[in-house]
């Protein structure tokens, strides 16, 4: 699943966002369609934490497989959720990614926006399900991130670098819009685009860890490195929207999107 360049995604901060993501709160529209006996793939899963509550909703009767192309989140996910017998974390790309197995449901959260290469990685998945089977996109619109009140202007400045870094590695800022069509484009059927919009706010418990996540991705060193930005600008993004998150922010969204598609059946296939 790799870009045109390597991302840092393996740090510690990065490990507990996963570890702090749940079904319920970080991939709630995929519940309904979610039954017992399931076989299902779970592709750039991280830590496994929405993994393994997939896994709980089939039951003994089905299984999960989640894979991911970093092993230090699978080594963690492993240790933390080794209890759930039903789920298998696996240190592997989706394009190395072998299996005999064919899969009902394939989901992938927040993990397209990353890839040069969305639709191989779609087809790649295809490949994998049975007739009838499902694939589940969530992922972003980072064009249309939206602050209550806008931040200050050190951090409007990361995010436009930060979204021209992306798309200089030919990463889709749309991905969550224009995944319809590549649905359509590799030959699924059913497709279903469900608005799955983050909003947080003020009264919310964890308003600060969400809203905050820009000071996280700030924290990395490597658009200084490839000269996309002055370490300056980034510490002082850093603080200033620090200082804007305690005192003035109101509310933050994120722009996203579920985008479902079916395998057509045996009959049908194209």
């Amino acid at each position: 699943m790799k870009a045109n360049k390597h991302i840092e995604r393996d740090g510690p901060a990065t490990t507990k966002i996963f570890d702090n993501r749940s079904l319920k709160v970080d991939y709630r529209t995929l519940e309904p369609i979610l039954k017992k006996g399931m076989i299902v793939l779970d592709v750039g899963c991280g830590t496994g934490s929405i993994s393994k509550d997939i896994a709980n909703i089939v039951g003994d009767s089905g299984k999960v497989i989640g894979i991911d192309n970093t092993e230090k989140f699978i080594q963690s996910g492993k240790v933390a959720y080794g209890n759930t017998q039903n789920l298998y974390l696996i240190y592997s790309d989706l394009f190395d990614f072998e299996t005999n197995e064919k899969f009902d449901l394939i989901t992938s959260a927040r993990t397209l926006q990353w890839l040069s290469n969305p639709k191989a990685a779609l087809l790649k998945m295809k490949s994998l399900l049975k007739p009838n089977g499902r694939i589940s996109i969530l992922d972003y619109n980072h064009d249309k991130l939206e602050w209550n009140p806008e931040p200050p202007i050190s951090m409007k400045e990361f995010y436009k670098t930060f979204l021209k870094w992306r798309s200089d590695a030919g990463m889709n800022n749309n991905i969550a819009d224009d995944l319809p069509e590549l649905m359509i484009e590799i030959g699924m059927v059913d497709i279903e685009k469900i608005n799955s919009n983050e909003h947080y706010d003020k009264h919310r418990s964890d308003f600060n860890s969400k809203v905050g996540i820009w000071s996280k991705v700030a924290g990395s060193t490597q658009m200084v490195e490839e000269g996309y930005l002055e370490n300056d600008l980034r510490l002082k993004a850093i603080e200033e929207y620090n200082e804007w998150l305690e005192s003035k922010a109101i509310s933050m969204t994120m722009k996203l999107n579920e985008v479902r598609g079916k395998m057509p059946g045996t009959n049908n296939i194209v």
